[in-house]
């Protein structure tokens, strides 16, 4: 992806959380991003691949560098913790997709809505076996109930961030740990 091309996705992202896929039209974005509304259409097929593109793309970051970190880590703990680090770093860097993802789910267009769903899957699947592995006593669907849990509560951040990012970072860190018996 192009550094203009993820600008523009940032843009949006910050237009749409603020209000709303329709409540931004296509001259409104162009405008933020300083060409003619028109002239979107040389970086993105529409307003709605650009949602697409936005929210497939997060989902294969966060699968990605959740993987990775699970990889290089020496323990069941090591993983859990390295995935609580990555996806704090995500929900604080990121408030405005989890505020996309939350409000215009229902705006992607089909393909793009499977896509994710396979994507947020496989993701939730990393973690849950992180977590049972951690707690063999664990069945697999405590496992994932956990880990949806833990995202309720580390996708918190653009309701709950009130403080300033580093001591958010600590409050979550110490949250998650605690629910996941890391503490």
């Amino acid at each position: 992806m192009t550094p203009r091309r993820q600008q523009i996705l940032d843009i949006a992202a910050d237009l749409f959380a603020a209000r709303g896929f329709h409540g931004v039209s296509v001259a409104e974005l162009g405008s933020a991003c300083g060409i003619s509304g028109p002239a979107l259409y040389k970086h993105f097929e529409s307003k709605d691949a650009m949602l697409a593109e936005m929210l497939v793309t997060i989902s294969e970051t966060l699968l990605a560098e959740g993987r990775s970190r699970v990889a290089s880590a020496a323990s069941p703990r090591e993983a859990l913790e390295a995935l609580v680090e990555w996806h704090i770093e995500f929900a604080l860097d990121h408030r405005a997709l989890i505020v996309v993802q939350d409000r215009d789910w229902s705006n992607l267009p089909d393909q793009a809505r499977e896509r994710v769903r396979a994507l947020q899957r496989a993701y939730v699947d990393v973690w849950a076996t992180q977590v049972r592995r951690h707690d063999p006593a664990l069945s697999p669907e405590a496992s994932r109930t956990r880990a949806h849990v833990l995202f309720g509560l580390l996708n918190s951040t653009p309701h709950s961030g009130r403080l300033p990012d580093p001591q958010m970072h600590d409050v979550l860190r110490e949250m998650a740990h605690g629910a996941l018996g890391l503490a």
